[in-house]
C-alpha cells in the first residue's frame, strides 16, 4: 500500500470535511484486526475509501474487503483513491443503498464495520449478525454521536438517529451471543465480539 498517497487522501478528506475514521478509532480497531487477521471484512459506508484502504493492512493473505456506498460521487473518488494506493485487488465497492444491497449478500465475514446512516444501525446490525463468522467481530462507529446518545438529548432533527443508536447499543448489550464494549474513542465505537 502506498502510505504517501494514503496521507494525501486523509488530508484532502479532512479539508473537504468528509467524515473519515478518526485516528484513535482506527488505532483501537487495528489492535483487534491485527490479532484476528480477517479473511473478509464488510464495511457499510465507504465514503472516499480511506478506512477500507487502511484496513487492507490487517487482512490475512489474499483477504478481501467488501464496502458499500450509495453516493455516486464518493464511489468515484473511492475508486480513484483505491487505485492510487495500489490496493484494487483487495477492495470491492458495491454502489447503492446498503439497505437494499445487504440482504442480497450471502458471504461470511470475519469483521463488519458499520459507519453509515445512523438511523439504520439496528438494520445493519441484523444483517451483520446474519453474515458474521463464529468468533467474528462487529464494529459500529459514531455510536455515541457527539454525546447525544448517552445524554437526555431530544432535539427533533437528530431524534431518529439518537433513538436508533440507543436501540443498537441496547441490542448488542443484551444479546447473549455477543460480548460488547462501548469505547469512548472518536465519536464512540461499539465493539461486539461473537461469543
Amino acid at each position: 500500500m502506498d502510505k504517501t498517497e494514503l496521507k494525501k487522501i486523509k488530508e484532502k478528506a479532512l479539508e473537504a470535511h468528509i467524515p473519515i475514521i478518526m485516528d484513535d478509532t482506527l488505532e483501537v480497531m487495528e489492535k483487534y484486526l491485527k490479532e484476528e487477521k480477517p479473511q473478509r471484512i464488510l464495511e457499510i459506508g465507504t465514503a472516499v475509501g480511506y478506512s477500507a484502504i487502511c484496513f487492507t493492512d490487517f487482512l490475512a493473505e489474499n483477504g478481501v474487503i467488501d464496502t458499500i456506498e450509495r453516493d455516486a460521487e464518493r464511489v468515484e473518488e473511492a475508486r480513484e483513491n483505491i487505485k492510487r494506493t495500489q490496493v484494487e485487488s483487495k477492495i470491492n465497492i458495491y454502489e447503492g443503498d446498503a439497505v437494499e444491497i445487504l440482504p442480497t449478500l450471502n458471504e461470511k465475514y470475519d469483521a463488519v464495520f458499520i459507519d453509515a446512516a445512523k438511523g439504520k444501525y439496528p438494520f445493519f446490525l441484523k444483517e451483520a449478525l446474519r453474515m458474521i463468522n463464529p468468533n467474528g467481530i462487529i464494529f459500529a462507529d459514531n455510536i455515541l454521536y457527539k454525546g447525544y446518545v448517552m445524554s437526555d438529548y431530544n432535539k427533533h432533527k437528530q431524534r431518529t438517529a439518537v433513538r436508533n443508536l440507543r436501540e443498537y447499543i441496547k441490542e448488542v448489550s443484551e444479546n447473549p451471543n455477543l460480548e460488547t464494549e462501548i469505547l469512548e474513542v472518536g465519536d464512540g465505537l461499539a465493539v461486539s465480539k461473537i461469543k
